[in-house]
Order: C-alpha cells, then structure tokens, then sequence
C-alpha cells in the first residue's frame, strides 16, 4: 500500500512537469508569433509615414515628431511672422530664398515660406552642415543675432542661422536650407509626414 502510494506520487509529479515543460514551450512558440504582429525598429527606420495631429498646436509653437529616426518640426506661424518671411530687408541676407539649390526637395518648398500651407512650417530638425539640431530661437533677437534677425532657428555648435521658412543665412557654415520633408494633409489638422499624397494641393 505504501509502495503503490509513493509510486502514484511519483507519476503524479511526473505528469505535472511534464505539462508545466509544454506550456512553457508553447509560451515560448507564442511570443515570437506574437512579435511577428508588430513592425521592427528597423522597419520604422526605413521610413515609414507618421501622422500627426496638429490641432492643439498654438501660433508661434513648436512640436517635435520623429521620422526616418531624424527629428521632424512643425512650427505654427504667425501672420507677423509670415510677413516678415516676404521682406527685402530679410531675403537681402538669404543665401537661397526660393529653394533653387535643394532640388531633391518637395516644389511646395521652393517658395518664401517653404509650405503647404503658409501657417505650417514641416522641416527636418538637423543643420545641413554637420548634422547638428539647431535650437528654435522665434523671437525678434538684434542684439544676439544682428539687425537682420526676425527669429529662426540657430545651431550653436557653429553658428549657422536659418530663418522661419528654415532658409539659411548667408555667411555661415551651413550651405543649404533646412530640409522640408515629403507630406500632404490629411484634413486641416492632420498632417502625414514621409510620403507626398494627391490631398497635398487640395489641402494647400
């Protein structure tokens, strides 16, 4: 009795490791199955688009979305801004204005204000020097910056400047404009950054 006892223990015992070795090894077939459902980081690096919703963002601000894993801004301007954008006294100071010299660039860049939609700025945040993020300086700023300054963006790492449309200023170690990536608009406040789409020129 005692024997029987010990040995229908032991089978006992055997059949639960036995069914706790399976439901881990179908725990383990699971999660590769599982993992299979979401894009890897080298597929959201290839480029994949983002969409981003621009309806809270107030005028004068800024945001920032990763695309491409480059910093992309979206900055919301002004009117004031937008005229300064369209003045002798600034353009007068611009190695490239009207964006001839980037032709790999969207056509919507190649205007004053570089957009879409004059409201939105959509660059890529990195200088075209050495890759550095330059900093979004929007404020009127003469004593810093020089008389020609109606805000911009400046990168301290060697002091090249660009202007509110993400133009670069003459004599400075940048030599293009800041990149505006492909996008269109969804709706007047939804914007997709990575890919030019037919809602592009409805939307402008």
């Amino acid at each position: 009795m005692i024997r029987d006892d010990v040995n229908h223990g032991r089978r006992r015992l055997f059949i639960g490791l036995t069914a706790a070795t399976g439901a881990v090894g179908a725990v383990g077939a699971a999660v590769p199955f599982v993992g299979s459902w979401m894009p890897s980081a080298k597929a959201r690096a290839a480029g994949a688009p983002v969409t981003v919703d621009i309806s809270k963002l107030a005028p004068g601000q800024k945001m920032t979305v990763e695309w491409r894993g480059k910093p992309v801004w979206i900055v919301r301007r002004t009117p004031e801004i937008l005229e300064t954008l369209k003045t002798d006294a600034l353009e007068s100071h611009l190695r490239d204005p009207m964006s001839e010299q980037i032709t790999q660039q969207p056509n919507y860049a190649q205007n004053e204000v570089r957009a879409i939609k004059d409201e939105y700025l959509i660059l890529v945040g990195i200088c075209t020097h050495l890759g550095c993020s330059p900093l979004f300086k929007p404020e009127v700023d003469t004593a810093e910056f020089g008389d020609n300054w109606f805000g911009g963006f400046y990168c301290p790492c060697h002091g090249s400047k660009f202007d509110l449309a993400g133009r670069v200023f003459q004599g400075v170690p940048a030599p293009l404009n800041l990149e505006v990536p492909p996008h269109y608009y969804v709706s007047d406040s939804v914007v997709t950054i990575g890919e030019d789409g037919t809602s592009a020129e409805g939307a402008a």
